[in-house]
């Protein structure tokens, strides 16, 4: 699809990025930037930077890139379905479950089951995302927002990208925090002798914002609560390794010297997800309880 035209109102000159957001209510400035940044807008027959200060006059063409047809299997496996309409999809996801194929997991993820399921799915994050706003680790159990059309998408992107789509997760850790509530805020990148995880470091990361509350104290263990302000890859269990309460069960972060309560995986669930329709804008909100094998573990430890 392309889109092409002149500007014909225009009181001063603008930055490009700037008023293509404005001109362009239906897409955000992610998507724009991206656009951009790969060469699909040109200005006079030239290819632009987003910092470009346009002008009266200028023509402006835009090449939105066509979606691929999806080549990822269809498999026909079971999801618990918490709620769907024409434009978003929540769903439970199972632990032990990959979200999107990558490397090593082409077969029984949740794209693949998603697929089966329905054939409306946003196609903006490409063939082997259709649908994806965000992700949940393939241990990590609970809620996530599947976008059945690109406007969704898009509607549900900017809210991840300013905080106003929130999530909360109930987690089990390792060790009893003396705390009630606490705020950790320790920047996270990809661990330099260890490809596979995360770290808290200063170089090549991002800034991470992790909320946490106790709900209840065991004599070896603590329940919590945690709201994320950032979505930084394996937030929650990276930061709370590193405060000294590493998540139970937990195969990259749990550290040595530790006797594993639970052995399949961390016992992190993502029990609610609040979001603003993309159509409607009414503020939605979805909770689940805790699976039956994170209620066995606390039935234990009481």
């Amino acid at each position: 699809m392309n889109k092409s035209f002149v500007i014909e109102n225009l009181q001063t000159s603008e930055r490009l990025d700037k008023y293509l957001t404005n001109e362009l209510s239906d897409f955000s400035r992610t998507h724009i930037a991206k656009l951009i940044e790969e060469g699909n807008v040109l200005v006079n027959d030239k290819i632009a930077k987003g910092s470009l200060k346009i002008k009266l006059g200028d023509k402006i063409d835009i090449s939105f890139p066509e979606v691929k047809e999806l080549e990822i299997k269809k498999e026909d496996i079971p999801l618990d379905v918490i709620y769907e309409d024409s434009d978003i999809l929540i769903i439970n996801k199972p632990q032990g479950m990959v979200v999107h194929p990558s490397n090593g997991h082409n077969e029984h993820t949740l794209v693949n089951a998603v697929l089966a399921y329905s054939d409306d799915l946003s196609g903006i994050n490409g063939v082997a995302r259709p649908g994806i706003v965000h992700r949940i680790d393939k241990d990590t159990s609970g809620l996530i927002c599947i976008a059945k059309n690109d406007k969704a998408h898009l509607s549900l992107a900017e809210q991840l990208k300013d905080h106003s789509m929130s999530r909360t997760y109930i987690a089990l850790v390792k060790g009893v925090i003396k705390e009630d509530t606490g705020e950790i805020n320790l920047p996270i990148g990809r661990d330099p002798h260890n490809r596979q995880k995360m770290a808290v470091t200063r170089e090549n990361s991002k800034s991470a914002i992790t909320y946490f509350k106790v709900l209840k104290r065991f004599s070896e263990h603590t329940l919590v609560e945690c709201k994320l302000k950032t979505g930084r890859t394996h937030q929650i269990r990276v930061h709370l390794s590193y405060i000294g309460y590493p998540v139970e069960g937990d195969p990259l972060y749990y550290g040595k010297g530790y006797d594993k309560l639970y052995k399949n995986g961390q016992l992190l669930v993502a029990t609610e997800l609040t979001l603003v329709h993309p159509s409607t804008n009414k503020k939605m909100s979805f909770k689940i309880e805790l699976p039956d094998y994170f209620k066995e573990i606390i039935n234990h430890l009481e």
